[in-house]
């Protein structure tokens, strides 16, 4: 009983100073009428996603984040199913806006396949092919030939959660933007934790990363289906002693054609501030740095991406992944991300309870190579 006047309370606390921000609002939503609001995230170069902020949806969610008033999300008609507790779905606009930003600091979301679900799961069918064939005479008899085989992967997306907060006199002062904090809250702690799952995750509550499971040194259709292939350096912990560039090249070359034309490389800054300095037999360096905008850095021809998640060189670490990983690894969005504004758990502070649910794994392990620090 006491909880439930302390809700009431708070509530008609609420309802008091509706009026007054309502007016304060409104005048300086009179102000922004004429432009967009636009979303930017700090350090990562260009606006991303235009956030009008007279849109309807915008206005709606601004107020639910605010002040808890439930009426014009509820008649935009944007709830969602989320089981007992509730919840609001965040309108596409500021869905969109999260997104954009996970993308501009989540390498693996940027050269990987992605693809947004309304299903519990997502399900690949992969060729292994199998097929066989022959020659014959225009009247011999054909026998019949042995049929493909596919495998099923499978990918349940798991829920990836945040709990930002901020105090009520925050969200009053009319100065702040609350829609614009809330997503680059939300993209920042999503962005980190999917990039490492995309990486090294476990597959348990989370995606299947990369690194997961047990690479192999077997070749293409020797190994197991669904194992990566692995070239080792030859030294525990290092580089070769001499011609490092060679294992670079060696690497590329056991990636078939097939997948190298839109293949690329993943390491974090430490190993790529090794590799800068190797050099070709001819003595000019492998790495060539940014050119012009928009055009990145290559090694041997071949896009770098730098991703803090992979391991940087020691014994025994896939510290270095070359492929095509549109091909070999795919993300699963489930499509929405849901937001629980609560105003009670820790006083004075308002939580915005942010979830989504996402998953991933390798799809095609011929088109994925890794280089293991290690003698064999």
């Amino acid at each position: 009983m006491d909880y439930l006047k302390e809700l009431n309370r708070a509530l008609e606390d609420s309802n008091t100073r509706l009026e007054d921000f309502k007016n304060a609002l409104g005048a300086r939503m009179d102000a922004l009428e004429t432009k967009d609001a636009k979303a930017t995230r700090p350090g990562f170069g260009e606006p991303s996603i235009e956030v009008k902020a007279n849109d309807p949806e915008v206005k709606a969610l601004r107020k639910y984040l605010k002040t808890g008033d439930e009426t014009e999300i509820k008649a935009l008609a944007i709830t969602t199913s989320s089981g007992a507790d509730g919840g609001y779905a965040m309108p596409k606009v500021i869905d969109s806006m999260i997104e954009q930003l996970a993308v501009n600091i989540t390498p693996m979301r940027q050269i990987s396949n992605v693809v947004q679900i309304s299903t519990a799961d997502y399900h690949k069918l992969v060729n292994q092919r199998g097929t066989a064939s022959g020659w014959a005479a225009e009247t011999a008899a054909r026998t019949a030939t042995t049929t493909p085989t596919f495998a099923d992967v499978v990918i349940k997306p798991s829920d990836l959660y945040c709990f930002p907060q901020a105090t009520q006199q925050m969200l009053d002062d009319v100065q702040f933007n609350a829609e614009q904090w809330l997503a680059e809250q939300v993209s920042t702690e999503f962005a980190r934790n999917e990039n490492a799952a995309f990486i090294s995750g476990t597959g348990t509550n989370q995606p299947t990363g990369i690194l997961a499971g047990t690479p192999a040194a077997t070749a293409d259709g020797v190994r197991a289906f669904g194992t990566l292939q692995y070239i080792p350096t030859g030294v525990a912990g290092s580089w070769p002693a001499s011609n490092p560039a060679d294992l670079l090249a060696n690497v590329m070359f056991q990636v078939k054609a097939e997948y190298r034309q839109d293949a690329c490389w993943l390491m974090s800054k430490s190993t790529l501030n090794t590799v800068t300095q190797f050099k070709d037999s001819s003595g000019r360096y492998i790495f060539n740095p940014v050119s012009a905008p928009g055009v990145p850095a290559t090694i041997l021809g071949f896009p770098i991406f730098e991703a803090e998640d992979m391991p940087g060189a020691a014994a025994n670490s896939f510290s270095v992944a070359f492929g095509n990983f549109k091909r070999g690894y795919q993300i699963v969005d489930r499509k929405g991300v849901n937001i629980i504004r609560d105003p009670f758990s820790n006083k004075p502070y308002v939580g915005f309870y942010a979830v989504k649910r996402v998953g991933g794994a390798v799809v095609n392990s011929e088109a994925i190579k890794l280089i293991k620090f290690s003698v064999s």
